[in-house]
C-alpha cells in the first residue's frame, strides 16, 4: 500500500502514461476530439454519480464486476469507440481508480498539442456570455495563444476577478483589496 505522499506521483505516472498512449492512438486515428468528447461525457457521469465514483475507487469490486458495470454504463450513455475501449481496458487492468487522472492528463495532452493555454478564472458571480468572451479575448492577448477557460464561481471574492495562467496569478478581487485596506488601517494606528 502506498504511503502518504507517494500515491500522488504514482497516480500521476500511471495516468500520464495511459493518457499519452491514448492520445497517440487517437491522433494516429484522427479521433482526438471524438475521444475527448466521450471522455468528457464519462467524466460528467463520474462527477454526478456517487455509485460510479464508488465503483471506480473501490478495490472491493473484482475486475469482472468493474468491467461488466463499466461496459453497461458506457453502452447506456452512448460512449463508444476508442474512449470506451480505453475505459474498458483501464477496468480490465485494475487501473479504474486512476481514470479521473487519466482523463485530466488526456485533456492536458490535447491542450498542449493544440497550443492552448489553460487559464483558471475565479469570479464572485456567473458573468454573462459577453463578459466571458471579453475575459477570453484579454487572456488570449496576454498569453499570445488560444485559451481554455476554467471558470469557477467563488462568492467569497465579493467582486472582481482572480486569474491564474501557469505560474502567473493576478488577484483583482474586492476581498483582497478590502483586506489590504484593513491591513493598512491597522498599521496606521
Amino acid at each position: 500500500m502506498a504511503q502518504n505522499g507517494s500515491e500522488g506521483p504514482l497516480l500521476a505516472g500511471v495516468a500520464g502514461r495511459y493518457a499519452l498512449a491514448l492520445y497517440e492512438l487517437a491522433r494516429d486515428e484522427g479521433q482526438v476530439d471524438d475521444v475527448a468528447k466521450n471522455l468528457d461525457a464519462f467524466d460528467a457521469l463520474y462527477r454526478e454519480s456517487a455509485d460510479l465514483r464508488r465503483l471506480v475507487k473501490s478495490p472491493a469490486y473484482s475486475t469482472s464486476e468493474q468491467t461488466a458495470a463499466v461496459g453497461a454504463l458506457l453502452e447506456r450513455a452512448g460512449i463508444s469507440g476508442l474512449a470506451a475501449n480505453f475505459i474498458k481496458l483501464a477496468a480490465a487492468n485494475r487501473r479504474l481508480f486512476a481514470l479521473p487522472g487519466m482523463i485530466r492528463a488526456y485533456r492536458e495532452q490535447v491542450r498542449e498539442a493544440k497550443g492552448i493555454v489553460r487559464a483558471e478564472v475565479r469570479v464572485a458571480e456567473k458573468p454573462s456570455d459577453a463578459v466571458i468572451e471579453e475575459i477570453k479575448a484579454s487572456l488570449r492577448d496576454v498569453a499570445k495563444s488560444e485559451v481554455d477557460l476554467d471558470l469557477h464561481i467563488d462568492p467569497s471574492l465579493i467582486g472582481g476577478i482572480v486569474v491564474k495562467i501557469g505560474s502567473r496569478m493576478v488577484d483583482a478581487s474586492l476581498r483582497t483589496k478590502l483586506n489590504s485596506i484593513r491591513l493598512a488601517m491597522r498599521e496606521a494606528r
